[in-house]
């Protein structure tokens, strides 16, 4: 499994670029095929849509069994909300015991967060919004959770063109437990082409467009905004 990161060449590893020039076949996502297509046109290429996800795993472990050198390619870091968990999965249902590295890329989070300037420096959750795979009550309370204890709060997966209310539903609760002047940072298409970076108050957040390539980042109470930068304080006296 491999991290392309954002999806920006300059941004993946070293090693995420080497295995991927040594791989006989990439299985990926249509739209992260896409993104690393300039380097992979002599490969082998399974590309699949979304909602894809075993199938893609599947058939990663099947060009495996045949003899081929296999990369299934994620955003972000694999192992957040990517492939690697998945295809560890449908190997263990198989029994199949043939090496898998994880090959870790930048998170959205991280991305997002250097674009941002520093909201990330103390304690801080990722939550995606996506009800798909799980109950939407799950996520419910673990954003109220989130936001009693306070944390910086990453979101995935705000808003799609099938799922409008949850990111709306995220904002009621968050102002029930956060001040309304609360930092925000909105980033579109993180390091990709079309990027966008916002910074706002918790209670302006909806009055911004957002979809499935969007991170939002919600303050904790010690979050600041200086210029176009969110820094969050770890405590020292400065």
């Amino acid at each position: 499994m491999v991290g392309i990161g954002p999806g920006d060449l300059k941004q993946m590893s070293s090693r995420a670029l080497e295995v991927l020039k040594c791989s006989e076949c990439i299985v990926g996502y249509k739209t992260y095929i896409n993104l690393i297509k300039e380097l992979i046109r002599d490969k082998d290429i399974v590309s699949l849509g979304m909602r894809a996800e075993i199938e893609r795993a599947s058939l990663a472990l099947e060009k495996v069994l045949s003899g081929k050198i296999v990369s299934v390619v994620s955003s972000g870091d694999p192992g957040v909300y990517g492939m690697a968990g998945l295809v560890l999965e449908v190997a263990k249902s198989r029994n199949l015991k043939i090496p898998i590295e994880i090959i870790p890329g930048i998170p959205s989070a991280n991305s997002a967060g250097a674009l941002l300037g520093a909201p990330l420096m103390h304690d801080y959750v990722v939550i995606s919004l996506s009800d798909l795979l799980t109950p939407w009550g799950v996520i419910e309370k673990r954003l109220t959770l989130a936001a009693v204890g306070d944390f910086v709060i990453a979101l995935y997966n705000p808003k799609s063109s099938g799922r409008t209310w949850q990111l709306e539903k995220a904002v009621k609760i968050m102002l029930t437990h956060k001040s309304p002047d609360t930092p925000v940072g909105i980033v579109k298409s993180a390091m990709r082409r079309g990027q966008s970076v916002t910074v706002t108050k918790l209670d302006e957040l909806l009055q911004y467009p957002v979809d499935m390539t969007t991170i939002i980042i919600i303050g904790n109470s010690t979050t600041i905004v200086f210029g176009s930068y969110m820094v969050t304080k770890r405590g020292y006296e400065v």
